[in-house]
């Protein structure tokens, strides 16, 4: 899978996201503190897909948007190939967010409906390359994408209502890859799609991950697709990372009862 043991990419060391929430009715609303990400820390290395597994509400999509900067950790430190990202400004931050991109669960809510497959590519091929905005390379560009991830580029004039589930996806993940990032964070990516769809999207990310050398994180409920993609296994359970190891050896031997109740209860996909 192109893994380069020993060059970790990405740092996370003792992170934490919380939030408070009101609780009870409104005539005796009372705060309470949720520790969405506990103390995390975890190495993802280049060139590795990292599998990140756990029920819902276990705080897996908070730690991916704290991980993304677009919520404030409460403490701890995300380190990005040598740099700590917790330490910037905003405005670098968006800067060097071109190096790691997000693919969201529902495609559809994450596409501009007012944007033609074509204007959303251009834009964000744009981030990384401004000076191509109105030449020739910005159409191959945007018409290689396309082709990497599966599409006709004829279709790319069309807008994203036009394409079923599993096209609007591999339109979102030309997106992500679109302004070359070297780390991609894919937040249950095919969860929302039908069966026989879900093993096509996982087997295209698969291989770009292999064609391109991407480091990733692959957040799912399902342990079998983790299983199926991943170098390495997290398991996350109320906020914490309750087991780590190699994705053959998490499957075969988990060493945690939550693991194993993980295994035994979810139906696993067959790819």
């Amino acid at each position: 899978m192109g893994f380069h043991a020993g060059v970790s990419y990405l740092e996370i060391r003792d992170l934490h996201t919380h939030f408070s929430r009101s609780t009870g009715p409104w005539f005796a609303r009372r705060k309470q503190e949720v520790r969405a990400v506990d103390g995390v820390s975890l190495e993802v290395q280049q060139g590795e897909i990292l599998g990140l597994v756990g029920e819902s509400g276990c705080g897996k999509s908070t730690l991916s948007r704290t991980l993304m900067q677009l919520i404030p950790a409460t403490s701890g430190s995300v380190i990005l190939n040598g740099e700590n990202l917790s330490q910037l400004p905003r405005a670098e931050i968006r800067r060097r967010r071109l190096d790691f991109q997000m693919i969201f669960q529902d495609p559809y809510a994450s596409l501009n409906p007012r944007m033609t497959v074509y204007s959303t590519l251009a834009e964000a091929v744009l981030q990384r390359h401004p000076g191509l905005k109105g030449k020739p390379e910005l159409r191959q560009r945007v018409e290689a994408l396309m082709a990497t991830v599966g599409l006709d580029p004829r279709v790319m004039k069309k807008y994203p209502h036009e394409f079923s589930g599993g096209q609007r996806q591999r339109i979102a993940i030309a997106r992500a890859l679109a302004p070359e990032p070297k780390l991609v964070i894919a937040d249950e990516p095919v969860s929302a799609l039908d069966v026989s769809i879900q093993s096509q999207i996982l087997n295209l990310i698969k291989k770009l991950q292999q064609d391109l050398g991407l480091t990733m994180i692959f957040i799912s409920h399902d342990l079998g697709v983790v299983h199926y993609l991943a170098d390495r296994i997290a398991v996350m359970y109320q906020g914490k990372i309750v087991e780590a190891g190699g994705a053959e050896e998490v499957f075969r031997q988990p060493k945690e009862a939550y693991t194993q109740r993980l295994l035994s209860s979810i139906p696993r996909l067959a790819v």
